[in-house]
């Protein structure tokens, strides 16, 4: 099993991005970061990519426009054996907080293998904390992956070690419809799943809203479908993406603002009817590295050569191009 990372970005106090190249010649991305005070010995989180590009297309993300198909169990997990070789030499992973987001490209339950790997994972890496993260859109059609997934939560990750995440971004299911372009479930249907999935212990179900400013957040709407005793709301910034600026995607949540009213309003009316909300904002710098949820793997197919773009905040760092022998790690 092996990987060659034959570009990389970055800060290695914050977080990096690397394009690597699978024994099999295909190119795919991943990132690992830190959250600022906190060393990578307090928690490390890595952002792994399940497919080659993504089919599905969200306005508000650069992983779509082309796709090339799943990766395989074995190159989703020399991404993660990477990074862990990088910083720790060997497969004890010396940190207390291990997070493995399955999240970089593509959306995961279109893949199989990647239940095949968390199957796995608690064998592979000696460590008391690993904590997967699955972020999903619930694509129908994949009601099979997402039954597994249960069982395998169940079995290898309970008791809070498994972060369960759906995209929904708006309130408005008419909205969502457009903003995430594939047939998916509705509110009824993730709900229903949500009260199945969670178990006394879990970790809360977490709804992702990346908000942009005309978009719809309703928070007695959305009490109608999801219990705050089971889901938790995650609000996070349209990151200053390719696609969100050609698509004029303006966020509603302003990171570099330092009026926090409309934050606020927001906060409350979701607290009002009972939900826990994390504002999850995250290192400014992170929007600059382009590892929030940028891509440079299209722009990296398209030119080898260091990539700029006229993006405020965003992509300001270079593309090194590495020697594919040296950061190799078998």
């Amino acid at each position: 099993m092996s990987i060659n990372v034959i570009a990389q970005t970055g800060n290695e106090e914050i977080a990096m991005v690397y394009v690597g190249k699978t024994d099999a010649g295909h190119f795919v991305e991943f990132v690992e970061s830190v959250q600022p005070p906190f060393p990578r010995e307090e928690k490390w989180v890595l952002i792994v990519s399940p497919l080659l590009g993504c089919p599905v297309g969200c306005p508000m993300c650069d992983a779509g426009g082309w796709y090339k198909g799943k990766l395989s169990k074995k190159d989703i997990l020399a991404q993660i054996d990477y990074m862990v070789k990088k910083r720790f030499g060997s497969n004890k992973v010396a940190t207390k907080k291990f997070k493995i987001q399955f999240a970089r490209m593509g959306e995961p339950a279109f893949n199989p293998a990647v239940l095949e790997l968390l199957r796995e994972l608690p064998t592979i890496y000696d460590t008391p904390c690993l904590m997967p993260s699955i972020s999903t859109v619930a694509p129908c059609g994949c009601e099979n992956f997402l039954e597994q997934l249960l069982a395998i939560k169940n079995q290898y990750y309970a008791n809070g070690k498994f972060q369960m995440q759906f995209s929904i971004h708006t309130s408005d299911e008419e909205l969502r419809n457009k903003i995430i372009p594939i047939k998916k479930w509705n509110f009824a249907q993730i709900a229903q799943y949500g009260e199945r999935f969670y178990a006394p212990q879990d970790r809360k179900i977490t709804l992702n809203f990346a908000l942009a400013h005309d978009h719809a957040l309703d928070a007695k709407m959305l009490r109608q479908f999801f219990d705050p005793k089971i889901f938790i709301i995650k609000l996070t910034p349209i990151n200053p993406t390719m696609n969100a600026e050609s698509n004029k995607l303006k966020s509603y949540i302003d990171p570099y603002s330092q009026d926090a009213t409309k934050n606020q309003q927001l906060t409350k009316q979701l607290k009002d009817v009972g939900y826990e909300v994390l504002m999850s904002i995250g290192e400014l710098e992170e929007n600059k590295i382009g590892s929030n949820c940028g891509q440079y793997i299209k722009r990296f197919l398209d030119s080898e050569d260091n990539i700029k773009t006229n993006l405020k905040n965003s992509y300001e760092y270079q593309l090194v191009v590495c020697g594919e022998e040296t950061d190799t790690v078998n």
